[in-house]
């Protein structure tokens, strides 16, 4: 009980970077002391399956969500049995906090509490990657998004839903077993919201989703295209941001995940599955982010969008250049690498 009181006592906090116009979170739930960031002479340590905390759920949050072999278990143990939970975070950087209590310092600095819910997915086998998935496992693991997106949506605070993945230590992994993050904020990304204001201003103009546009036209040149079939597309994007980047997007126009059908999930699945045996065999099984971009969550409209998956292998670090001026340098050209993973 003092655990909880504590997480309500001290939150993380969002702080307003003035300059950028970003959001930054000081995530105070998983604080380490200034001496941990040491690195020399540190090195990595296999955890192995009898100290894995998720291997071992006893000694994590109680589940908010756990299916076995594609069917949900409505139960508030942890049974024998299970094949994918979600669990909440046990250091969040947002936690369920009943306001926000924005608050000023000085004249320039804004700061409020980081409310929200930090989940965290996980599937049962320590090693087994996505890329050793059957079509059945991705299914899943997709189900367990979705169905965590519905419950989640209409909380108290929460706006913008991201749900992502961390796959090795290029990538940001801090624990090896396979797992997702589902992050809810009160605040909508930079990012997302250049990308909606294009999306919106491309379809005031032309009456038309940008996205769909975009699609229509790797589908008809396809030097770009790494997979299709009867309802995604997936590309390695004109103007990657890293060697390898894909997409995986609907061909329907879509602007909400949180209404993806059974049938839509199965052929997301098979994307999903197709592309990491592809980057698994190609890249020898590279480090990645997969992260998902949708709607908002936040009451309002957004016909003229158009949701997708983002996959980043990690082939190569962020350097100064692209840290100092926000520009990514790619070092093979899309249509290269496009037809490197076709040919697989």
């Amino acid at each position: 009980m003092q655990k909880k009181k504590n997480q309500l006592k001290f939150p993380s906090e969002l702080r307003y970077d003035l300059i950028s116009k970003n959001w930054v979170i000081i995530a105070t739930g998983r604080a380490k002391r200034p001496e941990n960031f040491k690195t020399k002479g540190k090195k990595d340590k296999e955890i192995l399956p009898k100290d894995c905390p998720f291997c071992n759920l006893e000694s994590q949050e109680k589940p908010v969500l756990i299916f076995n072999k594609g069917k949900k278990i409505l139960t508030n143990k942890i049974p024998k049995e299970w094949t994918t939970v979600s669990i909440p975070n046990k250091y969040p950087a947002f936690i369920p906090f009943p306001k926000l209590e924005k608050r000023k310092e000085g004249e320039f600095y804004q700061k409020m509490n980081a409310a929200g819910f930090h989940e965290v997915v996980v599937t049962r086998d320590h090693k087994k990657t996505l890329a050793q998935f059957t079509i059945q496992e991705v299914k899943e693991l997709i189900d367990v998004y979705h169905q965590r997106y519905l419950d989640l949506m209409n909380k108290t605070f929460v706006n913008h839903i991201a749900i992502f993945h961390n796959y090795g230590e290029k990538a940001g992994a801090s624990i090896t077993h396979p797992h997702s993050q589902i992050i809810t904020t009160p605040l909508i990304d930079v990012d997302l919201n250049k990308a909606l204001e294009t999306s919106k201003n491309y379809y005031k103009k032309s009456g038309k989703c940008i996205y769909c546009e975009l699609n229509k036209w790797d589908m008809k040149v396809k030097k770009r295209k790494v997979f299709e079939n009867n309802k995604f597309i997936v590309v390695c994007p004109f103007a990657s941001k890293l060697a390898f980047q894909i997409i995986i997007s609907p061909k329907k126009h879509l602007p909400y995940f949180e209404k993806i059908s059974e049938d839509e999930k199965w052929s997301l699945a098979e994307a999903f599955q197709t592309v990491f045996k592809k980057l698994y065999k190609g890249l020898s099984n590279p480090a990645y982010n997969f992260y998902l971009h949708t709607s908002p969550c936040d009451g309002k409209e957004y016909p003229y969008y158009h949701w997708h998956w983002t996959i980043l292998p990690r082939t190569s670090s962020l350097a100064g250049f692209e840290l100092g001026m926000g520009m990514e340098i790619s070092t093979i050209e899309p249509e290269k690498a496009a037809q490197y993973l076709r040919k697989l």
